[in-house]
């Protein structure tokens, strides 16, 4: 399909830079093909949900892993930044470098904001591949929980471009830019959706006998990069690993014999859902990693409704909510979202998806 078939212009204003306080005041706008729009609050979602669903969420954690640093390649040097978004090997991370020009493969990089040891603020590596579009393999010094904790003592929290461009990160974000229930690290991006959610929020859902249970995917720094290709079929997925437990699995199997709905909360979620069953809807126990990128014309397989925020013009993610509910159908959502003020992207608010029947 045409790129430019999922364009939209969003004034500048629109973009949060700030999550809402508390965090379940944020807006919630209904999409159901075929139906009215409808506006709530993210204290509202019970009122939206019934007994027997299951939600799905993602309880990966985002790690510090932006990092500033110097490339010194014998007398010269230049500053360089790079933001980690995918674990190789246990001292070995793909990341995105800039300015990308300035650096090849066998660059001493010197991360951190002194010249003392590695456990005093600087962290060292080398290049040790360069690849297309500003990636690299970045191969440390350290390695295992000794570079963990190298990268939470010097690291930044990653946030998205459209944020980082107009303010610096601070210890708010190291709060805010993470679920409550976010425990297994490897994350280099929020995911976003569950942002919203609290315990008392939790506790209403459990209440009405509404289900809850996690999945792990790491989402990397490539769910910001814009598509540069003009069709869809030409553009590249980067990789994201991930984790399905068995008891997961058994526990979405059971639902769907009972006709209960599951809820996605988050495309991350749905992502690997949907990577993860086979032709019939069915899981089981699964890890690995996926690039599943999913356009109009998919099937899902899985998820029958979906909570999300809203997405950059042209990005993977706009297709997917269009996949999910029709492109006529998100177009005219979002055009209603932004005359009516609703805020976008990782800090902003949320719309909750039923998914359109074929």
């Amino acid at each position: 399909m045409r790129v430019d078939l999922f364009d939209f212009d969003l004034p500048e204003e629109r973009i949060a830079l700030r999550p809402a306080k508390p965090r379940e005041a944020a807006r919630l706008l209904k999409i159901a093909p075929g139906a009215p729009f409808e506006d709530f609050t993210i204290a509202d979602l019970p009122l939206l949900l019934q007994a027997g669903d299951v939600l799905v969420f993602n309880d990966t954690r985002v790690i510090p892993a932006h990092l500033k640093g110097i490339r010194r390649r014998g007398e010269a040097a230049a500053q360089v930044e790079a933001t980690l978004h995918m674990r190789v090997a246990p001292d070995r991370w793909l990341a995105f470098m800039r300015p990308g020009k300035r650096i090849a493969a066998g660059d001493r990089i010197h991360f951190g904001h002194d010249g003392n040891s590695c456990f005093l603020g600087q962290l060292d590596a080398t290049i040790v591949e360069k690849r297309e579009g500003g990636e690299v393999l970045l191969g440390f010094d350290l390695s295992g929980p000794f570079l963990d904790e190298a990268l939470h003592s010097i690291g930044h929290i990653p946030l998205p471009p459209y944020i980082a461009s107009k303010r610096e990160d601070d210890e708010r974000d190291r709060r805010d830019y993470q679920t409550i229930y976010a425990r297994e690290e490897g994350a280099v991006a929020a995911p976003t959706a569950g942002l919203h959610f609290t315990p008392e929020l939790f506790a209403s859902l459990d209440k009405m006998g509404v289900e809850r249970h996690f999945v792990t995917l790491h989402v990397g720094a490539g769910t910001f990069l814009p598509v540069k290709a003009d069709d869809t079929d030409q553009h590249h997925m980067h990789s994201e690993s991930g984790f399905v437990s068995s008891s997961t699995a058994s526990a979405i199997n059971a639902a769907r014999l009972r006709g209960a709905r599951i809820v996605a909360i988050g495309t991350t979620s749905l992502r690997l859902l949907e990577s993860a069953a086979d032709e019939n809807g069915i899981l089981e126990e699964w890890s690995g990693a996926t690039d599943i990128f999913i356009t109009p014309g998919y099937r899902f397989r899985v998820v029958d409704m979906l909570m999300t925020n809203f997405h950059l013009p042209r990005s993977t993610l706009f297709m997917l909510v269009s996949a999910f509910c029709g492109l006529d159908t998100m177009q005219a959502a979002y055009a209603h979202a932004i005359s009516a003020g609703y805020r976008f992207y990782s800090y902003g608010d949320a719309s909750l998806l039923f998914r359109q029947m074929r």
